[in-house]
């Protein structure tokens, strides 16, 4: 990359080719029948490279190599070991940070800024926390003796890995989403098949080439196929040699996980949408807290925890409009090179459409645009507005269902209780805020609501340390931390007879 202004990065240091082979028990090859995939850059709507289009053989042997290299092979006893891989692997994504830069922008549409913290910093800095998890965690406990019948017995508990994970990634976070769930599940002694996004293939790829080029990680341990076809997908969450699946994505493909991963059973841990609500309280600073709620333009919208619905007080309702109106008309929309831009295309066309009809749909039910609510002119891509909907029925589908876009839906209301009630009312429960002058009472409206992940007066809740999931259909399971490594695990209990 070049730098030609002081907040302006370009592309253009050069042809950016990702790697386009899949990563198959420890090899790099091409898709059984030679075949394709087009990788749009979606802030131009052109192509920028290809990548494998694997086939049903193809996938075939992935599943076969990661169930032999679990099975066979000492991985799974081998902590040590599997600490110094995973350290290898983080110095080999550290020493091809730019190259990985350019190809998250590139195929993501995110802004550069993001890759300076989730996109691209977050997936550099957490490989070593699992590294030391997978050294340091206690995957044998005595428990107290306890006696049954008449006889002692001593009594341990064993963490095992699961054996082979299925890890099925989305488009929006892709880099960090294929790192968080592929590392902990590595670390904690398990095979895995990495399917990345189609509409972000690299970032997956990558990860296959920097662990065949740069690890000992063993042939069959790690295997990465990318594919655009649903069929040889859906073959991660039927085979019977796939122990567990995890998906982060739409609810609405996480209910065909569930579905096709349940004749055998299959252990699922699925991170879901949400359609997350920051209930303001009468006594918030509104010109502190009000411009906050343009993070949901940050990245385009395409984030399942953002804030996508903002409960005011009826008494001050009027007041937070002018604000809100002034933030949103100011988001830096734009050329995803640039420093200074925070929101940039959808992921895709089809993303984009529904984004625009989700808008009319709210109009059609009562909305009234305050701001945005169009597609963004004279621009190549798929960029819509920075849009703000008020007046909102939190009842109408544009409350209810997950956009997904740079839209914020405002509601007023008239007592906490039905503050607490509206934010409650979605199939979701993924996150939420709560501000106020007063932390405790924030605190005790945090407390109330029926999500997984709460910031109270823009307290942060995400950290690779932190359990992150959600309540209701926005998740099963939790990633991060102890809880999050353990996902990765069965658990056994052992009785031994007291001889003593």
């Amino acid at each position: 990359m070049t730098t030609t202004q002081d907040n302006f990065i370009t592309n253009a240091s050069g042809p950016l080719e990702g790697e386009r082979r899949l990563f198959i028990d420890g090899q790099l090859v091409d898709a059984s029948d030679g075949g394709l995939f087009e990788n749009i850059d979606p802030s131009t709507g052109k192509n920028a490279g290809y990548a494998a289009n694997a086939t049903e053989d193809d996938m075939e042997r992935a599943i076969a190599a990661a169930r032999r290299a679990f099975d066979d092979g000492a991985w799974a006893n081998d902590p040590e070991f599997r600490s110094r891989c995973i350290l290898q692997l983080r110095d080999a994504l550290a020493e091809e940070k730019e190259r990985l830069r350019r190809i998250v922008v590139t195929e993501s549409g995110s802004p550069i800024a993001l890759t300076y913290g989730v996109q691209l910093q977050q997936p550099l800095d957490e490989p070593a926390y699992w590294a030391e998890m997978a050294r340091e965690f206690a995957y044998e406990e005595e428990w107290s003796p306890t006696t049954s019948r008449g006889a002692v017995s001593r009594r341990r508990i064993r963490y095992e890995p699961m054996g082979v994970v299925a890890a099925i990634t989305p488009w929006n976070y892709p880099l960090y989403l294929n790192v968080s769930e592929s590392i902990p599940a590595l670390a904690a002694g398990n095979a895995v098949v990495l399917k990345p996004a189609s509409l972000t293939p690299w970032s997956g790829l990558e990860l296959g080439r920097l662990v065949a080029e740069r690890t000992d990680i063993p042939a069959g341990i790690f295997n990465v196929v990318t594919t655009n076809t649903v069929a040889v997908t859906e073959m991660l969450t039927s085979d019977p040699r796939i122990d567990m699946v995890t998906f982060t994505g739409s609810t609405s493909t996480g209910r065909r996980v569930l579905a096709s991963g349940a004749p055998t059973i299959k252990k699922t841990f699925l991170e879901l949408g949400g359609k997350s609500a920051h209930i303001v309280l009468d006594d918030a600073d509104f010109t502190k807290v009000l411009p906050g709620a343009a993070v949901v333009c940050a990245h385009a919208g395409q984030g399942c925890t953002y804030s996508t619905r903002l409960l005011v007080p009826r008494s001050r309702y009027e007041e937070a409009l002018p604000i809100l109106k002034a933030v949103f008309e100011k988001v830096p929309v734009g050329d995803v090179w640039d420093r200074s831009v925070i929101q940039g295309p959808q992921a895709s066309a089809k993303q984009r459409d529904a984004i625009l009809a989700a808008i009319e749909s709210g109009v059609a039910s009562g909305a009234r645009l305050l701001t945005g609510g169009h597609a963004v002119e004279g621009r190549a891509g798929y960029y819509v507005e920075p849009t703000v909907l008020v007046d909102v029925d939190p009842y109408s589908a544009v409350a209810q269902e997950e956009i997904f876009g740079p839209v914020l839906c405002v509601i007023p209301y008239d007592s906490e209780d039905e503050a607490v009630t509206i934010a409650n009312s979605t199939i979701y429960g993924l996150a939420g805020e709560v501000s106020s002058a007063s932390d405790e009472r924030a605190l005790e409206v945090a407390r109330r609501l029926r999500a997984g992940n709460i910031s109270v007066n823009g307290g942060a809740y995400f950290d690779v340390s932190t359990p992150l999931g959600g309540y209701g259909q926005s998740g099963i399971g939790r990633r991060n931390g102890e809880e999050g490594f353990r996902e990765y695990m069965e658990l056994k209990s052992i009785g031994i007879p007291s001889r003593c």
